[in-house]
């Protein structure tokens, strides 16, 4: 019997589907500690991102031979060391086009929020307040210009949604897809040049070494008043460079799902009566998840032939 273990739970119909394929699968969170323990005792871990799966796990797993397979219910890996897994005969895989709608929903979503001031002016109500006057200069994306920073799918998703409403779209990567910019109608350019021309960027890279992508020398190449989105990775975003910008008047707002600890600890940041904040839940949709969980059953049959 395969024996799978989902450390940060995993979607209902994904463990019938697992059962009904004669698997046992085990949904229990561990600290850090005690998952070098469990981790010897199953063929399949399955995390999400609250579970970090680095060396001494992995050392601990190769010691009892037993794991096979390591599955992220998402897009990123930096949960994982993946390399080092690899290197170690453990298979690491995610499910990256499961959420990618879910997570641009999300970014949108913190875009109307930042132009409208919609976070603060509900919550001001619920204070028995009615601010109509103080939160009378909201703006239209109709119009404006976004930058994408990490242009896969979920970037792709945004541009789409953005063009719909009448946003001009750029986009920079690292990596150019053949044909993309032909495709959607959004063109590439570089960095520096999305910096000054964006009235929104939002970030939609994974965490790479070097530093956070929007730090204080970005944020100073761009427009005054610019509204910054990052749903990717807390990295990806110096919390100290943005919280001066908004007090400063430089980023007009800030829409949040990720940070760099989490929970988050930064109240400074997140209380900012002009920063839209969500506890990343950009992957947490229904629909998002049905499909994580179609990923995962699909990956595990084709580990395992079953």
């Amino acid at each position: 019997m395969i024996k799978i273990l989902a450390s940060d739970g995993m979607e209902q119909g994904a463990v019938e589907a697992l059962a009904a394929k004669g698997c046992q699968v085990d949904q229990q969170f561990y600290d850090s500690e005690a998952l070098k323990e469990a981790v010897k005792n199953y063929d399949v871990l399955v995390v999400r991102s609250a579970t970090k799966v680095r060396a001494p796990h992995i050392d601990a797993a190769k010691a009892a031979g037993r794991l096979k397979l390591i599955v992220r219910g998402g897009v990123g890996v930096d949960n994982i060391d993946v390399k080092y897994a690899e290197e170690n005969g453990i298979t690491v895989r995610n499910t990256p086009r499961a959420s990618s709608q879910s997570v641009a929903e999300l970014a949108m979503a913190h875009m109307f929020a930042c132009a409208r001031f919609l976070s603060i002016a509900g919550h001001t109500m619920r204070e028995d307040k009615w601010e109509k006057k103080a939160y009378s200069k909201g703006i239209e994306l109709q119009g404006k210009t976004l930058g994408i920073i990490g242009f896969g799918r979920i970037g792709q998703h945004l541009g789409i949604m953005a063009k719909a409403i009448g946003m001009k779209v750029i986009a920079f990567d690292i990596y150019h897809i053949p044909g993309i910019e032909e495709q959607l109608g959004i063109p590439y350019v570089e960095m520096d040049e999305l910096l000054q021309q964006a009235d929104f960027i939002s970030v939609h890279a994974p965490a790479v070494d070097g530093g956070a992508i929007i730090n204080a020398q970005t944020i100073a190449k761009m427009k005054d008043g610019v509204c910054i989105i990052n749903t990717s990775r807390g990295a990806n975003l110096d919390e100290d460079a943005l919280l001066e910008a908004l007090n400063s008047g430089k980023v007009r707002s800030a829409g949040l799902d990720v940070f760099a600890s989490e929970p988050s600890a930064n109240h400074a940041l997140y209380s900012h009566p002009m920063v839209s904040c969500t506890p990343h839940i950009g992957a947490a949709t229904k629909e998002a998840q049905k499909r994580i969980g179609v990923e995962i059953v699909d990956i595990i049959s084709k580990q395992f032939n079953l």
